[in-house]
């Protein structure tokens, strides 16, 4: 699923650009991440970071600095 909204976690922020179920990184017949694949998709969408959910990895960008602009009225 492609998404693209901001998630906090520990007072960073991060756009998650997709969300995916854990079962595709799964290598067949073991219980292990298959990493590699994990960092494939990762470096393949632009992300640079993952976080994790009980169902799903997310593929994300961090925020690393904001700037408030201002208009003027």
């Amino acid at each position: 699923m492609i998404t693209n909204y901001l998630k906090y976690v520990n007072d960073k922020a991060y756009v998650v650009k997709r969300e995916m179920p854990h079962h595709n990184f799964i290598k067949k017949g073991d219980r292990e991440v298959n990493l590699d694949v994990l960092a494939a998709w990762r470096d393949y969408l632009n992300c640079n970071h993952v976080l994790q959910t009980q169902t799903h990895f997310l593929m994300c960008e961090r925020v690393e600095d904001v700037e408030i602009i201002e208009e003027n009225a």
